[in-house]
């Protein structure tokens, strides 16, 4: 790691808000241009502040029925590609204009789990239901980014993800770290003196195929600190499928890439999210519970 000079160029080194923010946006847009591709990576580029969402039809905003009966791999297919609705790259930020936040965006009540780790101490026993993969897809997340480590990112998708989806340093989550990694010159891991830390906002279920599988997404609030401060959203969709007695990432193509609104926006509620809330009443899964797809 390459830290130096006391001393600092005025305008070169100084770690500013914006800057940091700047980071974080990019590497956002590094994990989008990895699975949307170079047209989508372009839009975020040069969509303008405070711009609105396209007219999107068609758009994915969750699903409102569940799948009681598994069709199968291409249905799997048609749900996870499935476009969401496109926002420009500032409904990341928090909003500065008043009027622009609602209360009124329905909730989605998200089990607990049992508080104890599991492989690669990610905390585990989520409910064989599709917010309880939400649950697990978030506890996922923050393992890997509050850690922003590199090594820590492979470990866990080599541990969550069953075998056929994208390699370790090819994940959503795991082209993040990098880039914020990279953004910063802090190397393989986070420099000591700066945090990241995650608090999940919303979330919704895009689409379920049978009991033990399901495309879900969340929506976190994520705050970073390094000589400043910067807050944005950060939105992950992912293929989750129940095995072993617990939810893990399913193999397949990547989803499209999941909406970043800052919560609680009328943006956010047009692109489905619905607010987090806490379930502590649902049963939490235990190693005995095994049945599903293997």
């Amino acid at each position: 790691m390459r830290r130096a000079a006391t001393a600092k160029a005025p305008g070169t080194s100084e770690w500013s808000r914006r800057r940091l923010l700047g980071i974080l946006a990019a590497a956002v847009a590094v994990a989008v241009l990895l699975l949307g591709g170079l047209g989508y990576a372009v839009y975020l580029a040069i969509a303008g502040v405070g711009e609105e969402a396209r007219a999107n039809t068609g758009v994915a905003t969750g699903e409102t029925e569940r799948s009681t009966v598994a069709r199968g791999a291409a249905h799997r297919d048609e749900i996870a590609a499935e476009p969401m609705l496109t926002v420009p790259e500032s409904a990341a930020f928090p909003t500065q204009r008043t009027g622009t936040t609602s209360t009124e965006a329905p909730e989605i009540k998200i089990p607990s789990g049992t508080g104890v780790n599991g492989p690669a101490f990610v905390m585990t026993g989520f409910p064989h239901t599709p917010e309880g993969a939400i649950g697990q897809l978030a506890q996922i997340d923050l393992a890997v980014l509050q850690s922003m480590s590199m090594s820590t990112a492979e470990e866990v998708y080599d541990t969550w993800a069953l075998p056929g989806g994208v390699r370790a340093e090819d994940w959503w989550i795991a082209a993040s770290v990098r880039a914020f990694l990279s953004s910063t010159g802090m190397g393989e891991v986070k420099d000591p003196r700066a945090s990241v830390s995650l608090q999940p906002a919303a979330a919704l279920v895009k689409g379920t195929d049978g009991p033990d599988w399901a495309t879900v997404c969340v929506l976190m609030k994520v705050s970073a600190a390094y000589e400043s401060e910067g807050q944005i959203a950060f939105a992950h969709c992912e293929r989750m499928q129940w095995v072993g007695g617990r939810w893990m990432v399913a193999p397949g193509t990547p989803p499209a890439p999941a909406p970043a609104t800052w919560p609680g926006t009328p943006l956010a509620q047009a692109a489905g999210w619905c607010t987090w809330s806490t379930d502590h009443t649902t049963e939490p899964a235990h190693s005995g519970d095994t049945e599903g797809e293997h």
